[in-house]
């Protein structure tokens, strides 16, 4: 082999061995830009859902003291209707304790 041709391949490998750094370099930086992107994309997602799981308890929670404050007008309307029925009977109660008493 000529000194030309040696002088050529040599420049070859080199050309090459560069192409192939630098084709490392480049994929290991877009290997690095899609982790990060990931990362974000990640991050974003997790914040979404943070955000909607404190709507869900915001509503439930809402929901939870709107059926309470529901629950509770029943259940007074319950207590005053078995409340006028009582009173109802308090005098007849009454009488029937002053009968008894006043026959013994």
């Amino acid at each position: 082999m000529s000194f030309d041709a040696i002088a050529s391949v040599t420049a070859a490998e080199a050309e090459a061995k560069a192409t192939v750094a630098n084709a490392e370099a480049e994929a290991r930086q877009r290997l690095a830009e899609a982790e990060a992107a990931g990362k974000t994309a990640v991050e974003a997602a997790i914040a979404r859902a943070d955000s909607e799981l404190g709507q869900l308890r915001r509503k439930a929670a809402e929901k939870g003291r709107t059926e309470e404050d529901e629950q509770a007008a029943e259940l007074e309307k319950e207590k005053a209707a078995l409340r006028k029925k009582a009173e109802g009977r308090l005098d007849a109660a009454a009488a029937l304790i002053v009968e008894r008493i006043v026959n013994i």
